[in-house]
């Protein structure tokens, strides 16, 4: 803390207590003004924001009389539904901190996780309990009849009243590293709020919204925009995992503001679309992570639903900011993508030694805001590493142009030496990208006796009568000689590695090199 100067005004702790709030009361807040609106719809189930408010409350006690405290952790292991909103908003409510474990861990992961938090309450679906117990951890209270039956035997007029803060935990999400284990990032009330007024103020969403949430909900994906939707008086359709028939329902009956597509399923999803001659309601954006979408593809589905791409670039530590403030107009498929900086954020583009490089020259990107986590949870040296200086640097290198957009170069740590020269695979990535013919692509490193490091392109092309070197002349005069590939391999796209969160995961293909 900073010690205010002698005579300077410290205002006391009411006046501190009056400009705070967390999630859990403004949910609150949110549930008296909409007690009639639904709030969640899961198949033929569904929750009105009263009901909802009702039953966190209920499972807040349940929590409390389990001897959980403000700070202490409830961890949730369980696929998408309603139970695991209702368990989120309750330990909000307390200042209890939800872990929301990634049931599509190995063993060796969800073990990490959970001893690294060492949650005081385990909520799990049937399914999970064994792996939990495998995990060295027993499940506390099973999502079905054990969960409604502890929520029954509450006494209804006990309801709890915990003080808890804004820069109290909200939860815990891990991250989806390419090597390592996974690392929790803790998330504020404060910054989970921030990401609420963010998404709203920049893309116009409006308050009667629908969002559909089919990503996994241990996700930032579905996570943050499910609890922003809700704090906006909304309704959130779950549905559990990628399900384009359930997805082109619910567009179909609902309005939805913003629709989530990701790369590795935009491709699947068009084929059902076109299959069912489909009929949405107004779409006001779609899509993330365009730079991972092959072009023909982001002007396809962009058509088809009649909405312009979210050209994003956020992270789980930082959600929509830094730089997710552009869109892709309908119809487009642009050979540059560069990003708009958002609101309500600094950055700054830095070289290794921490200081600002010029416009035009690749810097990693830090930043400060209100958007940002509170570090990952039980790691003092990443948080030593990515906090240094007082700015969250995400590992990502940028270069800024003329106009003050931002073009993504590559993840720091994944890096090509070549002869001295440092190459960046998304440089290459972007220009055989831009080519009709192509599905995906990428770019890895590979040994080279002579040069160190040389980049070999791994691609998915829908035209088989397409070369190697036809793939390099995509890039030949567009970059320097020596970032041109040296090798290509042609591959399908179900067997492009990805992460759970749609990244290709370039190690596992630098093995199959080796």
């Amino acid at each position: 803390r900073v010690t205010a100067k002698e005579g300077a005004y410290t205002p006391p702790l009411e006046v501190y207590q009056a400009g705070s709030t967390t999630y859990g009361r403004l949910f609150q807040e949110s549930a008296s003004l909409n007690s009639e609106r639904t709030a969640l719809i899961e198949g033929a189930r569904s929750r009105s924001y009263a009901e909802l408010n009702e039953r966190s409350d209920l499972m807040a006690r349940v929590l409390l009389d389990s001897g959980l405290d403000r700070g202490d952790r409830v961890a949730l292991l369980t696929r998408n539904c309603i139970e695991f909103v209702e368990v989120e908003l309750s330990a909000a409510k307390i200042g209890a901190i939800s872990v929301n474990l990634n049931w599509r861990q190995t063993p060796a992961e969800l073990a990490h996780c959970v001893c690294l938090t060492e949650p005081s309450f385990i909520v799990s679906g049937e399914e999970f309990v064994a792996p939990l117990r495998d995990a060295g951890w027993e499940t506390d209270l099973v999502i079905g009849r054990d969960y409604d039956a502890a929520l029954n035997a509450v006494d209804r007029a006990d309801l709890p009243s915990v003080y808890v803060e804004g820069e109290d935990g909200l939860c815990i999400l891990f991250t989806s590293g390419t090597t390592g284990m996974p690392k929790g990032a803790l998330i504020s009330h404060r910054a989970m709020v921030a990401r609420a007024l963010i998404f709203a103020t920049e893309t116009g969403a409006p308050k009667d919204d629908t969002f559909i949430a089919w990503s996994p909900l241990f996700h930032m994906g579905s996570n943050d925009f499910t609890l922003a939707t809700l704090l906006r008086g909304g309704q959130i359709v779950i549905i559990d995992g990628y399900d384009a028939d359930k997805m082109i329902d619910a567009i179909e009956e609902y309005a939805v503001h913003y629709v989530t597509v990701v790369p590795g399923m935009i491709e699947d999803f068009i084929k059902h679309f076109k299959t069912r001659d489909a009929k949405p309601k107004p779409i006001g954006l779609i899509g993330a992570m365009a730079d991972l979408v092959p072009r023909p593809l982001l002007k396809e589905i962009t058509t088809l639903l009649n909405a312009p791409y979210f050209n994003t670039f956020g992270s789980t530590e930082t959600g929509n900011p830094p730089a997710s403030a552009s869109l892709i107009p309908v119809g487009e498929a642009p050979e540059s993508l560069s990003k708009k900086q958002n609101d309500f954020c600094e950055i700054r583009l830095v070289d290794a030694d921490g200081n600002d490089v010029v416009d035009g020259e690749p810097g990693e990107l830090a930043i400060r805001g209100p958007s940002v986590f509170s570090g990952y949870w039980g790691n003092d040296a990443a948080n030593q590493e990515a906090f240094r200086g007082g700015w969250f640097h995400m590992g990502d290198v940028f270069r800024r142009n003329a106009d003050g957009s931002l073009d993504f170069v590559d993840r720091v740590k994944y890096m090509i030496k070549s002869g001295g020269e440092n190459i960046y695979p998304a440089e290459i990535e972007q220009h055989i990208m831009v080519d009709e013919r192509i599905l995906d692509v990428a770019v890895v490193r590979k040994s080279h006796e002579k040069w160190g490091e040389v980049p070999v392109v791994f691609a998915a092309r829908s035209d088989q009568t397409l070369t190697p070197e036809d793939v390099i002349g995509m890039c030949r005069g567009r970059i320097a000689n020596y970032k041109l590939p040296k090798e290509v391999h042609f591959i399908e796209m179900d067997d492009l590695p990805r992460s759970t969160s749609g990244k290709i995961q370039r190690h596992i293909l630098e093995e199959r090199l080796r």
